[in-house]
């Protein structure tokens, strides 16, 4: 992945462990804090659900992996820069981090390589 060093690779290496343990790429993105723990019902807030809950590390890793991404990859700031002439940078930069972390997910579980074309298409 593009602006995947060492030491981030390291870091979702170690924190992640057994990939084998996440049942659905959903339930890593969550545990990975890419996104929120909001429930919805007819299109009412009915809860914000534990905010705190899943891993710290993995999320501050996957912000920066987002970050690097967008300097280093040409499709993930395209993706990036549409994001957000939509909404704050911040949310943009969370929305490629989740994009990252389901892909990363996708990598670990099935030993696939990175394909640009195929997560930004």
């Amino acid at each position: 992945m593009p602006g995947l060093g060492t030491i981030l690779a390291l870091t979702i290496m170690l924190e992640v462990g057994d990939i084998a343990r996440f049942p659905s790429v959903g339930d890593y993105s969550s545990y990975c804090r890419c996104v929120k723990s909001e429930r919805f019902s007819n299109g009412k807030k009915k809860g914000s659900g534990n905010r705190k809950n899943g891993n710290k590390y993995l999320g501050w890793a996957y912000v920066e992996l987002a970050n690097f991404a967008v300097r280093y990859c040409p499709h993930a700031k395209r993706f990036y820069q549409r994001k957000k002439a939509k909404t704050k940078a911040v949310v943009a930069t969370k929305a490629l981090s989740n994009k990252l972390a389901r892909a990363s997910y996708y990598m670990m579980k099935d030993n696939v390589a990175y394909d640009p074309e195929k997560l930004f298409s």
